[in-house]
């Protein structure tokens, strides 16, 4: 499945657009994870957002890129999300090659550090994550932060 990828700081969105990233958030953080915590937070007007458009317009995959020194030294990608129509075909690896890509370019030679969810930690080490400190507790999801080392 061939994507369109776009970026957008939180004033950038359209109205309907905007619509569709945050409630494919909740469809999936809240509703399909049971999640019942907040997924919005202090983080996404200061970060930039990542959405892979279909033809369609509809929003498949999403991310958003925190700046270093806010949530972690580090910049950071979270809120990584593929819609289950888009699952399995290589799109969250395209999800994540994209915002790394724009992490360094924006951020160069700071490295990268991620609060994984730690099921995935075996998907982030394929973009050379590697796990530190021990596993927590994050809304009752068992997280693993993982760092890719500044150059």
């Amino acid at each position: 499945m061939e994507l369109e990828w776009r970026w957008f700081g939180l004033a950038d969105f359209d109205p309907l657009t905007l619509y569709a990233y945050l409630k494919l958030r909740q469809d999936v953080f809240i509703v399909e994870q049971n999640c019942v915590y907040p997924d919005m937070d202090q983080y996404d007007a200061v970060s930039q957002h990542l959405l892979g458009l279909d033809e369609n317009g509809r929003v498949l995959a999403s991310l958003r890129l925190v700046p270093p020194g806010l949530k972690y030294a580090e910049p950071s990608i979270g809120r990584v999300i593929t819609h289950p129509d888009a699952r399995r075909g290589g799109t969250g690896s395209k999800l994540v090659n994209e915002g790394l890509r724009m992490s360094s370019q924006l951020y160069p030679q700071q490295g990268h550090r991620i609060g994984a969810q730690a099921h995935l930690k075996g998907f982030y080490a394929l973009f050379g994550f590697v796990t530190i400190g021990q596993e927590y507790l994050e809304d009752d999801i068992p997280h693993i932060d993982m760092l890719i080392e500044a150059a």
